[in-house]
C-alpha cells in the first residue's frame, strides 16, 4: 500500500496550492469553479496562518511514496466546537481512483487521535461518491445534505 509523507503547507508553498484550486476537475465537486489567482492568494495566506497557529490542525501538502507531490489533506479545528475538527483532502487528477485519498483519511484521522478532539466531521459534495465512499468506510455517517454557500452540500461525521 501507499506510503504517503505530509507535510505542513509554509508560505514558500503557493504554487503546489495553487496546481490544485485552479484545477477545473478538482475544484468541480469543492467549488464548481477553478479559484482566480488572488482569491487563491488570500485563501492561501490565511491556510499558513492557521498553520503557524497549531502543531497538528491545518493544511498538509501530501507526497507519495516516489516523493511526488499529489494533492492536499486538513485537518481543522473548529474554532467554536474546540472538540470537533474537519478533514478534508484534495488530489491531483492523475492520482485518483488509485486508494490515496483513503491512505490521506487515515493519515488525518491518526492525527486527530494525538489531539482532545472527540469528533471528525467531513464536507462533500453529495454526488461525489468516490470521496463519500472513503469516509463512510471509516465510520463517518450522513449528518445533512443542505446548500453551503450556495452549492450542493453533505456533512458527514464519526466520533474519535
Amino acid at each position: 500500500m501507499h506510503h504517503l509523507t505530509l507535510k505542513k503547507f509554509q508560505s514558500t508553498d503557493f504554487k503546489k496550492y495553487f496546481l490544485l484550486v485552479s484545477d477545473e476537475q478538482v475544484m468541480k465537486m469543492i467549488t464548481e469553479r477553478a479559484i482566480p489567482i488572488e482569491e487563491a492568494r488570500k485563501k492561501f495566506e490565511k491556510i499558513v496562518n492557521r498553520n503557524n497557529q497549531f502543531e497538528i490542525f491545518g493544511s498538509y501538502k501530501v507526497y507519495n511514496d516516489t516523493n511526488e507531490y499529489i494533492g492536499t489533506g486538513s485537518l481543522i479545528l473548529n474554532e467554536e466546537k474546540k472538540d470537533e475538527a474537519e478533514i478534508g483532502y484534495m488530489l491531483l487528477p492523475e492520482y485518483w481512483g488509485k486508494g490515496f485519498g483513503s491512505k490521506i483519511a487515515d493519515v488525518l484521522i491518526e492525527k486527530a487521535k494525538q489531539t482532545s478532539v472527540k469528533r471528525l466531521t467531513a464536507v462533500i459534495d453529495p454526488n461525489n461518491i468516490p470521496s463519500r465512499n472513503i469516509l463512510i468506510k471509516r465510520g463517518f455517517r450522513s449528518e445533512k445534505i443542505c446548500e453551503i454557500d450556495g452549492l450542493p452540500g453533505e456533512i458527514l461525521s464519526r466520533p474519535l
